[in-house]
């Protein structure tokens, strides 16, 4: 009977991300009579806000990356995986570093954003993501990519080979409530998911609330720079919005949440591949976002799931909110479950650890 695979997933911590969402379910539905696998998270135990009852979890306790290293080093050379899968750009790059000094181990990295188009944005990291990017992501025997954007992004800005390369969309990882009606409510309600950073785009979101003439209620739901919070509402208050919004800094029922809503609203600037927009079209809610870097063109398919929006059209974006067509919760779902279900997900993980290993 052949022997089964060893996998181990890193992640930096199982707090609520789009990372932390997808690999810890990945690990858990791979076919458990062909694979071995180990979620290894370099953080805490008490941050973990996903069920992780499918895989084996080894929490290393550690605050940084940094921090982390020798524990990695060390659990590698016990457990002995086949492949070691990590995901985000500062731990690919710190995995891909002590690689070397494992020559029958498959290391894949699984890119989660745009380096370059983010280059700009404040970090909470101490050092240039895109600079470590380029000088380590080679070493990397595979680099799963979400989007063709970042295919391309990785090709060109960053010149890995081609064939070190491969698109992998995130999976739908839940089927929850589905929206029961195809009206909208009065007032209209807008709803946007995500963490509160610059590159989320809610400055710009404001901006245009602000010139609706219709009534309207807003929630946004997620956490993030204590700073860039203080603008968002500070903005809102500025704009006269505030009495509008209804902020819910995290909640383990988004999918209940966005199902209630009319529209989801994203004025992202760059996206890796936001799972919260598929999250709302698999509600059966439809979407407004920018065209911008990253997957979101792959997820929104223009007047049949939402609307697409020039990046940076205004005009247009505040002309969708104003829309009142009635939409069909169930073809908005389907529009993205053919794509992106669990089963062609997994699949396309499964083959990926199966020829990487048959190419050895």
């Amino acid at each position: 009977m052949r022997k089964k695979i060893k996998i181990i997933f890193v992640i930096p911590s199982l707090v609520p991300g789009g990372a932390e969402r997808v690999i810890s379910y990945v690990s858990q539905n791979l076919n458990k009579k062909k694979f071995d696998t180990t979620l290894l998270v370099a953080g805490y135990e008490r941050d973990t806000s996903y069920d992780v009852s499918g895989v084996k979890v080894k929490y290393l306790n550690k605050s940084r990356i940094l921090y982390s290293i020798p524990s990695f080093i060390i659990y590698f050379f016990k457990e002995k995986p086949d492949i070691v899968l990590s995901s985000i750009g500062h731990l690919n790059s710190a995995i891909a570093k002590i690689s070397s000094l494992f020559p029958k181990t498959k290391f894949i990295g699984r890119e989660a954003t745009i380096p370059s188009k983010r280059k700009n944005e404040k970090s909470i990291h101490r050092f240039n993501l895109t600079k470590l990017v380029k000088s380590s992501y080679n070493k990397l025997d595979i680099l799963v990519c979400q989007s063709d954007d970042m295919v391309t992004e990785m090709a060109t800005y960053h010149n890995l080979p081609v064939n070190k390369l491969i698109k992998i969309n995130n999976p739908i990882s839940k089927l929850g409530d589905l929206k029961n009606n195809n009206s909208f409510n009065n007032p209209k309600k807008f709803i946007t998911v995500g963490r509160l950073t610059q590159v989320k785009g809610h400055l710009r979101i404001l901006n245009l609330l602000s010139k609706l003439e219709i009534p309207f209620e807003y929630t946004i739901i997620g956490d993030g720079n204590d700073e860039y919070k203080k603008q968002i509402f500070n903005k809102a208050k500025e704009l006269g919005l505030f009495k509008n919004i209804t902020h819910i800094p995290f909640t383990k029922e988004v999918d209940k949440y966005i199902a209630e809503h009319d529209m989801f609203i994203q004025g992202s600037f760059v996206e890796g591949f936001p799972n919260a927009l598929l999250e709302s079209c698999v509600a059966g809610t439809p979407v407004i976002a920018f065209d911008v870097p990253g997957g979101t063109k792959e997820i929104v398919e223009h007047e049949v799931n939402g609307f697409l929006v020039n990046n940076n059209d205004e005009e247009a974006y505040l002309k969708y909110l104003k829309d009142t067509r009635e939409w069909n919760p169930s073809e908005i779902r389907n529009s993205v479950y053919r794509k992106f279900n669990k089963e062609k997900i997994i699949n396309d993980y499964e083959n990926l650890f199966l020829e990487i290993l048959n190419d050895n």
